[in-house]
């Protein structure tokens, strides 16, 4: 709902509004700097299946018993307002307010019995993003976060760009523990920092208005040669440094006047039948602005929408304006890929960063809750149409054989062909591993 603030009071627009001022700290980089270190980011092979991801994360923490994981024989103040319905997998059931995704089961996992240990914003954001438990001297509040780096920037470190496209993009934000941590600036994403879904759409720093000509641009790339002169009167011929900026910022200019990378930028270019199926609004405009990014060659696209942090009015607040714009948005993208032939080669995760408590609040809300979840998987060799687990009958934690984060990190990293156990260096030179040691959820895969 418009204005409704997250817990730590600040609202969907202060979450948009973090904007250049995060670039010196590695949150975002401007493509020349993006495209300058890319060139030495690469450390690892082709993935043995070449899988892309998107993660679709609910900030603030999706209530998933009433969606996903509802509890209908359990008491009022456990089980809520909503009933389930019946999916087109028989035995599966998800929440009444999600009828459009009701007919899709059969292209989507559920995970059940997931579950950590940490039901704050902050650290659980990092686990959940990370697949690392913050450890000692983690600082939520700073930006970025992560002690270790986001899957999309070990993905863009060990795999790689896919021809001239970043391989790690954020939209519409970056999260605060989606950056790269210890493997520095060339994991470091490129960060949209505009909603897919405004009027005036545009990508700042890669795609300039669609209306402006390759020879205006090319009256732009002359004043910047006029600067540079002066510039590089004062710089000595020894600066490697300076003189490879030189190449990178010949190469933004190319990608800002390639009509591929416009293309794939120029959501406007979508019919406007498909981009309402996806819906009007921020969440179904960033799930078809992420098709198109994995489908130019993007190799992780990470979805940042805000705010599923219902502590007062839970019921109101899903059923008149989150669910509606997730069922949108979330079911078009699964039809979206399945009909392109992307879903094989296209694993969707959807998960924020705990579930919320099984009891109803004295506000009609739900707190955090980090000893239940559940997470929807597709597509990248998960099967369809599958149910892992289960809670207890409360939905209060597990039922039996709990998983948590590093399990996740371990299947996502296995589906795009990466190790986890192989490891990372820091700049101390301390090995990590890419990931905690969790276990492959095999029991997930075709």
């Amino acid at each position: 709902m418009p204005g409704r603030n997250y817990c730590d009071r600040l609202s969907r627009r202060d979450c948009l509004q973090v904007g250049a001022a995060m670039l010196p700290m590695g949150m975002g980089m401007s493509l020349s700097s993006l495209l300058q270190q890319q060139a030495i980011a690469a450390d690892g092979g082709p993935a043995k299946e070449d899988v892309s991801l998107i993660v679709l994360f609910l900030k603030g923490g999706l209530s998933t018993i009433d969606t996903l994981d509802l509890k209908p024989n359990a008491p009022s103040e456990f089980r809520g307002d909503f009933n389930p319905i019946s999916t087109n997998v028989p035995g599966i059931e998800v929440c009444e307010h999600l009828p459009l995704l009701s007919r899709h089961a059969d292209k989507f996992a559920l995970l059940r019995n997931f579950a950590h240990t940490d039901s704050g914003h902050g650290p659980a954001d990092h686990w959940m993003l990370t697949g690392y438990a913050p450890r000692a001297g983690f600082n939520p509040s700073a930006k970025p976060n992560n002690q270790f780096p986001a899957y999309g920037s070990v993905i863009a470190k060990k795999l790689g760009p896919r021809g001239s496209v970043p391989p790690y993009v954020c939209l519409p934000r970056m999260h605060n523990s989606g950056g790269a941590a210890y493997l520095g600036a060339g994991a470091a994403p490129f960060v949209v920092e505009a909603d897919p879904n405004a009027p005036n759409f545009a990508v700042p720093d890669l795609v300039p208005p669609l209306s402006v000509p390759s020879d205006r641009l090319g009256n732009r790339r002359e004043l910047l040669a006029t600067v540079d002169r002066f510039r590089k009167s004062a710089e000595s011929q020894a600066n490697q440094a300076a003189k490879s900026l030189g190449t990178f910022q010949e190469k933004a200019f190319q990608l800002m006047t390639s009509p591929e990378t416009k293309a794939a930028f120029d959501i406007a270019r979508e019919p406007d039948a498909l981009r309402d199926r996806y819906g009007r609004h921020s969440l179904g405009q960033s799930c078809l602005m992420a098709r198109r990014l994995i489908e130019s060659g993007v190799r992780c696209v990470t979805i940042d929408h805000t705010n599923w942090d219902t502590h007062y009015d839970n019921f109101n607040v899903l059923k008149n304006d989150l669910l509606p714009h997730l069922d949108t948005g979330l079911t078009t993208l699964l039809q979206d890929l399945n009909e392109r032939g992307m879903q094989r080669k296209t694993l969707l995760v959807v998960m924020g960063e705990f579930g919320r408590t099984p009891r109803v609040n004295k506000d009609a809300g739900r707190d955090h809750w980090g000893p239940s979840n559940c997470i929807l998987l597709s597509g990248g060799g998960i099967k369809g149409g599958l149910v892992v687990g289960a809670t207890n009958e409360r939905g209060e934690k597990p039922a039996e054989n709990p998983v948590g984060p590093a399990d996740l990190a371990a299947t996502m990293f296995d589906c795009l062909g990466i190790n986890a156990q192989d490891e990372f260096h820091t700049p101390e030179g301390r090995p990590v591993k890419i990931a905690a040691d969790g276990r492959v959820l095999r029991e997930l895969y075709v």
